[in-house]
């Protein structure tokens, strides 16, 4: 599309300018006594206009000549040729439209044309096209940066959502074997156990297949999710196993990626409560405090590293999620003694709003 034809405000802008430009070349007829101001008016406001639309053509003799398939001697050739055509043009009109008003008038020619004059008309014309080319071909080549900026950013985009989708095709079979093995081993010592996990295990699944193509869910639903997780886990480690929550009211409505917290519970469950005889409890809190949303999960490890040492993978695709995400806009952190594992991580506070 023209770059000002298509765009009513350009188009007005670019109209009113030319006219300027007519009064201009009326001014300068009258201070050369070559014209009174009537006809200089009547002479040059139709010429100007005839020259905007000539000139706004140079837009697509620069479209004709791509950047990437050009050379400097054809380009050059080419918008002498079309400047040289464009002079023309205008010293035909300025010499036609001279005429006719003079027929007209049944008067004498009250603009004697003279040869400086004619030159002066075309050496106007070609002047100002060739201006134009040159004005379009810088537009062009911004027009082209912006473009392919925009195709930059829509890739990285697109890199960034395949990226995510391979970070949760290894987060989400990570649990189900987890739990199909838990399914198993109940199979043979409470049935009836097996089957209620079972049933829990698939409404954890149905939940997460609702909000796997989100790119954000709500705190609050992500609550729910480990709720639902943590009532399959309940079933196999009973009062082994506790947790608590410290949520802040004003956090639940906080937008987060999905299945941030629940692989958090995972990890503490099978790197520490596992291998604890008697069990432990998960502390979670989570608060918003400068529009940043801190998270936290405590809980208890055995006093043998070697018992409850994973291979990091949960931890370094929750870092990778979060830069992909955020970039450099989120931090993950975790410490861990003797007796204890603490991860944190902070992430911009995103508002969900409800109509």
């Amino acid at each position: 599309m023209h770059p000002i034809l298509s765009d009513r405000r350009r188009f007005m802008v670019y109209i009113i300018a030319w006219i300027f430009t007519g009064v201009l070349i009326a001014r300068l007829l009258v201070t050369a006594d070559l014209a009174n101001w009537s006809f200089a008016l009547l002479f040059s406001l139709p010429v100007a206009l005839f020259g905007s639309f000539l000139t706004s053509s140079a837009y697509f003799v620069c479209r004709s000549l791509p950047f990437n398939r050009r050379s400097f001697s054809i380009a050059t050739l080419v918008f002498a040729s079309a400047a040289m055509v464009s002079g023309i043009s205008w010293l035909g009109l300025c010499y036609g439209w001279n005429k006719v008003l003079v027929l007209a008038a049944d008067e004498v020619e009250v603009l004697h044309l003279s040869p400086h004059l004619l030159v002066l008309f075309f050496i106007t014309g070609f002047a100002v096209y060739l201006l134009a080319l040159l004005a379009f071909d810088v537009y062009i080549a911004f027009d082209n940066i912006r473009e392919a900026e925009r195709r930059e950013a829509a890739s990285r985009l697109l890199a960034r959502d395949a990226e995510l989708q391979v970070l949760r095709s290894q987060i989400d079979p990570h649990f189900l074997f987890n739990s199909l093995n838990s399914i198993s081993a109940l199979t043979a010592i409470d049935a009836v156990a097996a089957r209620t996990m079972t049933i829990a295990l698939a409404d954890f699944f149905r939940q997460t297949l609702a909000i796997a193509e989100k790119e954000k869910i709500s705190l609050k639903e992500e609550l729910l999710l480990c709720e639902n997780f943590l009532a399959v886990e309940k079933i196999r480690f009973g009062k082994k196993l506790g947790v608590e929550f410290e949520v802040a009211a004003d956090a639940e409505q906080a937008q987060i990626p999905p299945m941030i917290l629940q692989p958090l519970l995972e990890n503490a469950i099978k790197h520490g409560i596992r291998n604890l005889p008697k069990g432990g409890v998960i502390k979670v809190t989570i608060f918003q405090r400068d529009r940043w949303l801190h998270i936290a999960v405590e809980n208890p490890v055995s006093a043998d590293p070697g018992n409850s040492t994973g291979n990091g993978l949960g931890l370094s695709n929750l870092r990778q999620r979060f830069f992909a995400l955020y970039g450099d806009q989120a931090r993950v952190s975790w410490q861990r003694t003797d007796d204890n594992f603490t991860l944190e991580m902070a992430l911009p506070f995103e508002q969900t709003y409800h109509e």
